[in-house]
Formats: structure tokens, C-alpha cells, sequence
């Protein structure tokens, strides 16, 4: 697909696939709160009719493309592709030219996303044993709806633009995708699920690593990782000890030419957040019997 092709699939319904509604509808357009940036008071606007977006609040605008650039922080050849995998994968038909068909609302409906600050979720940060600074670098506070009802979670993005969410009462998701961290990096490293993540980065009191990063936040994802991955000189796996974790890591000893499989450092816990909470309570008495990994 061109360029004019992929623009002009709908703004509105690239953003609720994300879980994302306007705050008001007028019909003709909608007032959203921007994706962008905190936006407390909705600012960014959608012409329905334009299929064109402007962010009041940032002073910028543009099409889809240009939305899907900002919000995944990405050139447009990948932001052309990813909106391309994006259409071809909706279940419901796309016809240019006419009205899509209604789809049915996502059941996590985003709010508002702010810098992480809630004392609830802070404790909880603490209890799975994540450095506050550390995850206040690399996920957000989210507020969402589901049925009308309001909740809040620490959010970790994903490439598609939507959220990874955790509370100490809830995990789920606004979209199945996975997280990359992309550098000039010939090292991958490959982590299940962003707590994972975390716990790496606070084990090594190093929130930016000099590696590119891979979090799959879910094992099912991992086929659309695998090119990426494999295309490093040396992978470094963090998956889970259990059969999924070990059927994964063995697929991706596969697909790569140098894999080194870390799970056994952090065995007999089931993955390394397991681990690390496990270390806290004791390694006051135990620093210098601490593996490295």
C-alpha cells in the first residue's frame, strides 16, 4: 500500500484500536485527549471528514501517518509499515470510500495518561522490588475505563500504541503487540513481559543498557518478533521456566545464529522478577552470593 492509500484508512479508527475514544464527539469530528503528550483538558482534534488530526496543545497536526509516527516515535517507512499490518489484521472489512462497518468497543477505554505518581501504584512497584526511577522511566500512570467504571495501572507501551497494564489487582492489555527499543546495537536481549524488563534494568542499576531490547508481553507475539531479533550477532533471552518460556527460548535457538538462554541463573524462580523479589528480603546477608547475569 502508497502512502495516499494508508491515509486514508480512519484516524478514529486507527485510535480506538489503541483504546482510545474521544472525549466528545461532534459528529463530524471528535476531541480527543491527546496521545501525545498529558492532556488533561481534551486538545487534540479529528476531522472525520479531513481524516486529518490537530494537536492544539503541541502546536502540530497532520495525517495519519504523521499521527502514527509521533505516537510510536518511528520514521514513515516504519510507520507506513506498521499501519499496514495494522489494516490487513483488522477482522472487520475496510473499503475505501465507504463507512466502516461499527465495531465493537474495546473494553479498556483509555482516560488520560500521566507521568507514574500514585502512591498505590508506587507500592506496588516496591513490593515486586522495581526501583521507582526506573519505572518512572519507562512506563506511565494510566487511567481507564471498563463499563463505566474508572481504574488506574502502571502502563508500558507497546509498538502498536497501546498499554501494557499492572496492578497489584489486575493485568491485561489495550492491544496485543510487543515493545522494541531499537539502537545501533549488534546485542538483543529478550524479556516475557515488562516486569521482567524492570527487574533487569534495577538488577543492574542501569535504566538504558547498551543493547537493543525486545519485550514480547506475551509469548504468542513472538513470531512477529523473531525477524528483529535474529537479525543481532548475539541474542540474550530472559524468558519464563516454564513450558511456554522453554518451548519459546528453544524456537529462537532456532532462528539465531549466537543465543545465550539467562533463565538459568534465575532458577528455580519462574522468571526474573520472581527472582528479584526473592532476593530483596534477604540481600542484605547475602550480597556477595549474588549470581551475575
Amino acid at each position: 500500500m502508497d502512502a495516499k492509500a494508508i491515509n486514508k484508512f480512519p484516524i478514529r479508527e486507527y485510535l480506538a484500536a489503541q483504546g482510545i475514544r474521544p472525549a466528545k464527539d461532534r459528529g463530524y469530528y471528535g476531541l480527543y485527549h491527546s496521545p501525545l503528550r498529558e492532556d488533561h483538558t481534551p486538545s487534540m482534534k479529528v476531522d472525520y471528514d479531513k481524516n486529518l488530526w490537530i494537536d492544539y496543545g503541541a502546536g502540530e497536526g497532520g495525517t495519519l501517518i504523521d499521527l502514527v509516527m509521533r505516537m510510536e516515535r518511528c520514521d514513515a517507512g516504519e510507520g507506513m509499515r506498521r499501519l499496514e499490518r495494522h489494516i490487513n489484521g483488522m477482522s472487520v472489512s475496510f473499503f475505501i470510500g465507504k463507512n466502516p462497518a461499527p465495531q465493537r468497543p474495546p473494553s479498556i477505554i483509555i482516560d488520560r495518561v500521566r507521568p507514574l505518581e500514585n502512591p498505590a501504584l508506587l507500592a506496588y512497584l516496591t513490593e515486586r522490588g522495581i526501583d521507582l526511577n526506573t519505572a518512572r522511566g519507562h512506563c506511565s500512570e494510566v487511567h481507564y475505563y471498563v463499563v463505566d467504571k474508572s481504574y488506574f495501572a502502571v502502563g508500558f507501551r507497546n509498538d502498536a500504541g497501546g498499554w501494557e497494564l499492572r496492578n497489584r489487582y489486575f493485568k491485561g492489555c489495550t492491544s496485543k503487540a510487543l515493545t522494541t527499543r531499537r539502537g545501533d546495537y549488534p546485542t538483543c536481549l529478550v524479556f516475557e513481559g515488562f516486569m521482567d524488563y524492570l527487574s533487569f534494568l534495577t538488577l543492574k542499576h542501569n535504566s538504558t543498557p547498551p543493547h537493543n531490547i525486545v519485550v514480547l508481553n506475551s509469548v504468542t507475539n513472538l513470531a512477529k518478533a523473531v525477524p528483529f531479533i535474529a537479525s543481532h550477532e548475539q541474542v540474550y533471552a530472559y524468558l519464563d521456566n516454564d513450558e511456554a518460556g522453554r518451548k519459546a527460548t528453544s524456537e529462537l535457538k532456532e532462528a539465531c545464529r549466537n543465543l545465550s538462554d539467562q533463565s538459568i541463573h534465575y532458577r528455580p524462580h519462574n522468571d526474573l522478577n520472581d527472582y528479584l523479589r526473592n532476593l530483596r528480603p534477604v540481600k542484605e546477608h547475602r550480597r556477595s552470593r549474588v549470581r551475575k547475569f
